[in-house]
């Protein structure tokens, strides 16, 4: 079932009442059962197991209304680790990336599949639907080493972070990777290398929008890098810093565009908090590299103009992307569609030979992961 059958019940269910005047759903006892299965599994993914306590003094009680209460908090308490995530404020501190998923109202979904006795389908609908989360999913369950498992459940926490609806064609670039992937219906279509922040200016996390794609793109040199290099050559060797396209007034410098240009051929529309983007670059030789951590944050795109072509295959042929490319005119295309774009993190990922791998922690984001404080939410 596709995931966009949930949104649909969330907002079918949220249309006439406020999610506080939803009554407490009633609970069948064979659905009390199946409540207790999946608060035992939790485990099964990387979750803490929440205590069922309440739930077994109402049971005992044999008191209907304290047992429809106690399992709607336990299953709310439940639905949110999984939909959510279960991690502490300061492990998800660096996920620059606002879950939409934290609106739903799980209450009035909960009553709809009571309503229907489906309290399975209920928990099911809330976990990541994408198959790298299912790869960790099943690598944790058999992973006995304990560095590997803490690596493991934090890039499955980190995978309830994103929305579990990505859309039905969305980016996902995975800094660790050094990839961008596109994904159409589910399945991935295409890959890219790339080359993200050094280091000291890592690539952040988040996510937004590529509206558009420009050829022959200006660029706009950020102060940090006026103050780093750039405004050093202008001050020392004005004619060299011409030479190189660089044009400047009134505190602004910007670079023409052409083969030196920092931006290459090609950089997608995708505005952001931090001014981050998918580009071309110049300096092709650094896709040889297998660590490729050399920007100051931005994303340079291996074969670029062809992973252009393929966002707009349909719209712009690629003899007119080549033509305009060769005449040097800037111009930009607007998507048929905008297409979601997930700058992430994932140092345990899923390669294209179906392989679950443990990454390099290049940006040390994972110190501690030994020791997730990971807690139930709620």
């Amino acid at each position: 079932m596709r995931i966009s059958l949930l949104i649909a019940v969330v907002f079918l269910t949220t249309a006439n009442a406020a999610p506080e005047s939803v009554a407490v759903p009633k609970w069948p006892e064979e659905q009390v059962r199946a409540l207790r299965r999946w608060a035992a599994a939790a485990p099964l993914d990387a979750l803490p197991q929440p205590s069922t306590a309440d739930l077994d003094k109402a049971v005992t009680s044999q008191n209907q209304e304290e047992i429809d209460k106690a399992a709607t908090d336990l299953a709310l308490r439940l639905a949110r680790m999984h939909l959510l995530g279960s991690a502490s404020v300061e492990t998800r501190s660096t996920w620059h990336m606002p879950d939409v998923d934290e609106y739903y109202d799980l209450k009035s979904y909960l009553s709809f599949m009571l309503g229907k006795e489906d309290i399975d389908l209920f928990f099911s609908l809330l976990i990541p639907h994408h198959p790298d989360y299912s790869a960790l999913r099943a690598a944790y369950a058999v992973e006995k080493d304990p560095a590997q498992r803490a690596t493991l459940a934090l890039n499955m926490e980190r995978w309830r972070w994103l929305p579990i609806d990505l859309g039905e064609t969305f980016l996902i670039v995975n800094a660790a990777r050094f990839e961008v992937t596109y994904w159409q219906d589910g399945k991935m279509v295409g890959t890219w290398p790339v080359i993200v922040g050094k280091p000291k200016t890592p690539t952040p996390t988040f996510a937004t929008f590529v509206k558009g794609v420009t050829f022959n793109p200006w660029w706009t040199v950020p102060k940090s890098i006026v103050a780093e290099s750039v405004g050093a050559l202008v001050r020392r060797n004005p004619a060299e810093a011409r030479r190189r396209g660089y044009v400047w007034g009134k505190g602004s410098y910007r670079q023409k565009p052409g083969p030196n240009n920092a931006l290459g051929q090609m950089k997608l529309e995708m505005p952001n908090q931090f001014s981050i983007y998918l580009h071309d670059t110049p300096s092709k030789d650094l896709f040889l590299k297998d660590v490729r951590a050399f920007s100051h944050g931005c994303i340079r795109v291996g074969d670029a103009l062809g992973f252009a072509n393929t966002l707009l295959r349909g719209s712009v042929t690629k003899d007119r992307i080549d033509a305009i490319v060769a005449g040097r005119e800037t111009q930009t295309f607007a998507l048929p569609k905008a297409i979601p774009v997930y700058v992430t993190y994932f140092t345990a990922d899923v390669g294209r030979d179906g392989r679950v791998a443990i990454l390099p922690d290049i940006y040390k984001r994972d110190a501690g992961a030994a020791a997730l404080p990971i807690r139930c939410a709620g």
